[in-house]
């Protein structure tokens, strides 16, 4: 089936490549502007004369001995090279496409030609490979990046198990030490040096956890829960606050629960994240005024909040707070790695819920709120 009419003359006329449209015996009867500009030829020059006028010598031999018999056999020639003659008598390298229109009785009624550039045919042909090249290297960087990914996360695993270990260990043996001395104290100053000990052990191993979840959540691990709702969740709480009084005499830490029912959650990490934050009040709140915890059940949320007296958090320091190795001011023995409160809020943040905090003069509290559900 051929294609005419008045749109297909329309796109010949505002096509990117060169259309010519010959008679039977070889004349031209069209050329599509994008030809006449190429050649340099006014279409009163070109339309009436032989197509072969507008060949080079070798182009002519070639067309009338190679492409038009075969032509006149098969009805269609593609791709074959062509060099017409421009108006400033330069050779015109084209690929040309030709093919012939015949009526039901076999009659030939016109031959048309597509050219193009043969310059704008290998600029494609070059824009190919070089986009073939490209996808090769993109699939190669794409092979490299899963590689080193692969290998970063063997090395996260492997860094983490030996600071687990290699920290860890050490520690356990201290503690250990300590829990045995304190069998044999002889007097109160032997006393003070056991507690002062255990103090810094247990010190030392809410650092450790905090620096291990610190590296699992920036290499790419994150934080991991283990969900549980079975049992109350208050022993767990008041566990944390034992362990605190302990590791800091003479604070008072007054605690009220109103935990109605189960709360799904990672009970260790809710221990930790409040761990994190009585740490946090027992440095920077007022020593001589009591540090309070509230854990309530309500409306489908489970709520914890720590408060401590002691001077307003400036607004400054506020927007830093729960930014990894962030330290506000604090006595040198008592600044830790500034990651207690970071850990906290990813712990809130995995569970669903937020970490927020409220500062005036009178008191500074933070609250973590989880959705039951």
């Amino acid at each position: 089936m051929s294609v005419s009419g008045p749109d297909f003359e329309d796109m010949v006329n505002n096509a990117p490549c060169g259309y010519v449209t010959l008679h039977p015996n070889g004349r031209i009867e069209h050329v599509n502007p994008t030809l006449l500009a190429w050649s340099g030829h006014p279409a009163d020059q070109m339309v009436g004369k032989r197509f072969t006028d507008f060949l080079t010598m070798p182009g002519r031999i070639y067309y009338e001995t190679h492409i038009a018999p075969l032509l006149r056999m098969q009805g269609f020639f593609n791709e074959f090279a062509i060099d017409m003659v421009t108006a400033a008598g330069e050779p015109l390298h084209m690929i040309a496409n030709a093919n012939e229109r015949r009526d039901a009785d076999g009659k030939l009624l016109l031959i048309r030609l597509a050219l193009i550039k043969a310059t704008d045919r290998r600029r494609y042909e070059q824009e190919l490979l070089a986009g073939r090249e490209l996808a090769i290297a993109a699939e190669r960087a794409t092979q490299e990046v899963l590689l080193l990914e692969h290998e970063t996360s063997e090395l996260r695993e492997q860094f983490i198990a030996v600071l687990g270990h290699d920290l860890r260990n050490p520690l356990a043996s201290i503690s250990a030490g300590a829990r045995l001395l304190g069998r044999t104290v002889q007097n109160e100053k032997e006393q003070q040096i056991v507690a002062m000990m255990q103090t810094t052990v247990m010190r030392m191993a809410s650092m450790i956890d905090n620096v291990l979840d610190f590296a699992r959540g920036r290499l790419g691990g994150g934080i991991t829960l283990e969900y549980d709702a079975k049992g109350p969740l208050e022993p767990v709480l008041a566990q944390v606050i034992d362990e605190l009084r302990l590791a800091s005499p003479g604070r008072v830490i007054e605690f009220e629960f109103a935990v109605d029912g189960p709360v799904n959650c990672d009970r260790i990490r809710i221990g930790q994240l409040l761990s994190n934050l009585l740490g946090n009040a027992v440095t920077h709140g007022t020593a001589n005024k009591p540090i309070t915890v509230h854990a309530e059940t309500r409306n489908g949320l489970f709520e914890l909040w720590v408060a401590n007296a002691g001077e307003a958090i400036p607004q400054t320091v506020m927007d830093k707070l729960f930014e990894p190795f962030f330290r506000g001011k604090a006595r040198a023995s008592k600044q830790g790695l500034g990651l207690g409160l970071y850990i906290a809020s990813q712990i809130a943040k995995a569970h669903g819920g937020a970490l927020t905090v409220a500062s005036t003069p009178a008191e500074t509290r933070f609250s973590f709120s989880m959705p039951l559900a």
